[in-house]
């Protein structure tokens, strides 16, 4: 227990001779990191709240939907996208606002909030918003700026579908061998365990192109 005590002893005194060289830096390098982690619970803190205010936000966007509100919808959407623009809601409430506005023949309503979907919101919704919005520009003949969305980056699982959406542009435009292309490599990614009734569409597109010139 004695060699214990010594050597504890020495321990202390070192960190004593430690302390009274290094003490004022150290004591100063903590006092910047708890204002740091202070300023990061705080900025979590308001994330938290910011992210709250927004999920009620997109849950009475939801309750708008159900009625068929049209102008709640796009007053609540544009909340979402002005107010909470970094939230993962803002995404989701642009996708859910753009369908509604697509459904009623608003199309131009539909393509400003896939449009802010497709540069701003996150992941998934993103390639989601990509996609849709390459359909609305297919429907508006707008071939070139269909391919430029379909052309961005996206997440693997979801290769078979913008491959899809690319072969369905280039079928439009005339472009049966490039189309056959997309469609074909689109059926290779698509996979055995992809949605039967899916898989079979993709292959009557395909199908529908002909043999290649």
């Amino acid at each position: 227990m004695a060699h214990y005590d010594l050597e504890e002893q020495e321990q202390i005194d070192s960190i004593k001779a430690w302390w009274n060289a290094y003490g004022n830096l150290v004591t100063s390098l903590l006092l910047a990191v708890a204002v740091a982690v202070v300023g990061w619970r705080g900025w979590n803190w308001y994330q938290d709240g910011e992210s709250g205010k927004a999920a009620a936000v997109f849950d009475a966007l939801e309750h708008a939907v159900d009625a068929r509100d049209a102008q709640k919808i796009k007053s609540l959407a544009g909340e979402l996208t002005e107010k909470y623009g970094r939230s993962s809601y803002a995404g989701m409430g642009a996708l859910l606002a753009a369908r509604q506005s697509f459904d009623s023949g608003d199309l131009k309503t539909a393509r400003a909030q896939l449009s802010w979907a497709a540069d701003n919101a996150k992941d998934e919704v993103r390639d989601v918003a990509r996609l849709r919005l390459a359909a609305v520009l297919l429907d508006e003949k707008a071939y070139d700026e269909a391919l430029k969305q379909l052309d961005g980056g996206h997440a693997a699982a979801f290769d078979a579908r913008f491959l899809e959406a690319k072969g369905d542009v280039l079928a439009a435009q005339g472009k049966r061998n490039d189309a056959r292309d997309a469609y074909r490599t689109a059926l290779e990614k698509m996979g055995e365990p992809a949605n039967a009734a899916s898989r079979e569409l993709l292959q009557q597109k395909l199908d529908s192109m002909g043999e290649a010139a």
